[in-house]
């Protein structure tokens, strides 16, 4: 299955794991803003620059605050990568594709499509802003259980996963960057109870709060949250975890088609060179310079994708 089909799965879980990465991105910004007295500017301008949409707002907005941030990040139709646009670019993948879904896979999308469409009509209120984040965690979820339930284990359910786990990867790697370059400019705030307090809120925008506390206890210690969030391959939103799914799907589409496709090449360089060695060599190496680099590798992995399965022809 190559062409057309296989971009249409590709794109239609990528944009839906962008969805829920982006509701979960609101969260944390709201959480991290909580801990600051004063202006938010800063962390609205970082959780934008997280999102790759800081450029794209300001040309939209005069200035930064967090009801102009959240109603670009969750509604705005300028922003190709706002919530409810991801959510109707699944759906609109979804549809391309339909006869490759199952009806269960078919329903949970429409209905998350639905869902958003009702819930995203206008401006959230801030009190409703919860409610409506968890709802959009809860749809997305949904879809993800229906694929997993009911579709078949084939190049249709590669594709699937492999843009799940693309979109996955780049997150976790955008949330750990701007933990360290943008929310503590300054070396004095490093080790700080603000620092401890946002380093919990990134755990838990990743759903990682409660298995690292399982694995390290209750300390905040930088140095285990980036060893768990970037090796640790027990952890679902983990660099290592992620990129181990996205080469063990390239490899069922190596023995279904015969062909060793380049990007699966570049997923096994991506683990040798940088996801089997300790946090300490990731520190020394640089931690934005190694995410920086990942980012890089995690992008090429997806062009070559869309090359050696011709998604354009």
């Amino acid at each position: 299955m190559l062409g057309k089909t296989a971009n249409g799965l590709f794109w239609m879980y990528r944009l839906l794991e962008r969805a829920e990465n982006t509701a979960r991105l609101i969260e944390t910004g709201e959480r991290i803003a909580l801990t600051r007295l004063g202006s938010t500017e800063d962390e609205w301008r970082s959780v934008l620059q997280t999102a790759s949409s800081l450029e794209a707002f300001e040309q939209n907005y005069d200035e930064v605050s967090r009801e102009n941030a959240v109603d670009w990040l969750l509604r705005s139709k300028d922003n190709p990568s706002s919530v409810l646009s991801c959510i109707l670019g699944a759906r609109q993948n979804a549809r391309m594709v339909r006869t490759a879904l199952t009806g269960e896979v078919w329903e949970a999308m429409n209905g998350t499509y639905m869902a958003s469409k009702e819930m995203l009509a206008r401006k959230v209120r801030e009190r409703d802003l919860p409610n409506v984040l968890g709802r959009i965690r809860q749809r997305t979820g949904l879809v993800r259980g229906a694929t997993h339930g009911t579709m078949l284990r084939n190049d249709i359910y590669d594709f699937a996963r492999i843009g799940t786990f693309l979109e996955r990867a780049d997150n976790t790697a955008r949330i750990i960057d701007v933990k360290y370059y943008v929310l503590l400019p300054s070396v004095s705030s490093v080790g700080s109870a603000v620092d401890n307090v946002q380093w919990e809120t990134i755990l838990r925008s990743v759903s990682a709060r409660g298995g690292f506390r399982m694995t390290y206890g209750s300390s905040i210690d930088p140095r285990d949250i980036a060893q768990f969030l970037v090796l640790d391959r027990r952890m679902p939103r983990s660099l290592a975890f992620c990129t181990r799914k996205i080469r063990a799907n390239l490899g069922y589409l190596v023995s279904d088609y015969g062909y060793r496709a380049p990007a699966f090449t570049k997923v096994v360089h991506l683990e040798s060179a940088y996801l089997s060695y300790d946090i300490d060599a990731v520190f020394d190496y640089g931690l934005h310079e190694y995410i920086q680099k990942t980012l890089g590798l995690l992008y090429d992995i997806g062009r070559q994708i869309e090359i050696d399965y011709r998604f354009y022809e």
